[in-house]
């Protein structure tokens, strides 16, 4: 592994970036060695640079799309084709590896760098690809890239930018399995509470958990199809190698979605045997209820009977009247006992 170039200084800011919002720029030139630019010398070297020679060495902008003159700088400068642009307005955030002309435009979903297992967790990344260009763009801090770029800045040189576009597909896998990891073990911690009778993990965190797997399986099952199709048809700059590559990862991406499928699988399990286990509590909740009621029936009802502020009330003159009316309650509280719980 080459040398780490003195430029790349790791005590930089993580998430700066400069009056064209751009974040980091790096150029990777021949024999690995690895320069940070400014948007002013990739302007240049963008004004400048050699479309279609095949010789080795490119340069990786990465934008901050929260920034109003990224989107701008980009236009004015970078070249990208027009479905990049499209891309970004269109508003489908469905993953997917599309070509145009001799570029690959891709949108590939990520989560948040603050990443805390909740839906709105995720945000897109805007990619457009040549052979000497590779442009990523976030609106949001992404985990992914952002380990791309500090590996980038310890030194870890690219020998093309097909090579980039492959690690940032294959750095999304890894996140992705480290949700799926994380979910599994929170599943894992609901499956040992509620098998030791000690539930206390409410049925809308697993309801959260559900929608998260819902959602990363929503945008990234297009993925490995729209890669497939791709591979039939790649640009001329991707070689074998490099189209082997790109195979490799989105069958890493399918291993992950059959994860995500299990795992739903589960949680639907999980919250319909906790749902069985609260019916069963409001069930025994309700007999008692219903058991209390009826016991105190009789004594309600003759209560109210010799409550009644009229002449004639039965035994109301007897020296023993009292103990007749607990004989007579007690003795239809002891039916009414029996019809309760006769069946049960």
């Amino acid at each position: 592994m080459p040398a780490p170039s003195p430029l790349l200084d790791p005590a930089l800011p993580v998430y700066g970036s400069d009056s064209a919002g751009l974040i980091c720029g790096y150029r990777f030139t021949p024999g690995g060695a690895v320069q940070e630019i400014d948007s002013a010398a990739a302007a240049q070297w963008l004004a400048g640079r050699p479309r279609d020679d095949p010789a080795p060495g490119f340069v990786w902008l990465h934008f901050n799309l929260a920034h109003a003159a990224a989107e701008r700088w980009l236009r004015r400068h970078a070249g990208l084709p027009e479905p990049f642009f499209e891309a970004l307005r269109d508003g489908l955030h469905s993953t997917r590896i599309e070509r145009a002309d001799d570029a690959l435009v891709a949108v590939v979903n990520d989560v948040h760098f603050d990443f805390s297992f909740e839906p709105s967790d995720l945000s897109t990344l805007w990619i457009g690809v040549d052979r000497h260009l590779v442009v990523t763009a976030r609106h949001r801090p992404l985990r992914a890239v952002d380990q791309l770029r500090l590996a980038t800045r310890r030194g870890e040189a690219l020998q093309s930018s097909a090579e980039l576009l492959e690690r940032l597909l294959r750095a999304q896998a890894d996140v992705l399995v480290d949700v799926v990891r994380g979910v599994t073990r929170r599943i894992d911690e609901v499956e040992d509470e509620l098998l030791a009778g000690r539930l206390a993990f409410k049925r809308a965190r697993l309801g959260v958990l559900r929608r998260l797997l819902v959602r990363l399986q929503r945008l990234l099952a297009p993925e490995p199809a729209a890669l497939f199709r791709l591979l039939q048809h790649p640009p001329d700059w991707l070689d074998e190698e490099a189209v082997q590559g790109l195979r490799e990862s989105s069958e890493e991406f399918s291993v992950v979605l059959r994860d995500m499928s299990a795992l739903q699988e589960r949680i639907k399990l999980l919250q319909e045997e906790i749902a069985a286990s609260v019916n069963e509590d409001n069930n025994r909740s309700l007999f008692v209820l219903t058991v209390v009621t009826v016991l105190a029936l009789p004594i309600n009802i003759l209560a109210g009977l010799f409550g009644m502020n009229v002449g004639g009330i039965p035994l109301a003159e007897h020296p023993h009247g009292f103990w007749i009316v607990i004989g007579i309650v007690v003795s239809f509280t002891v039916v009414a006992a029996w019809v309760a719980f006769r069946k049960k």
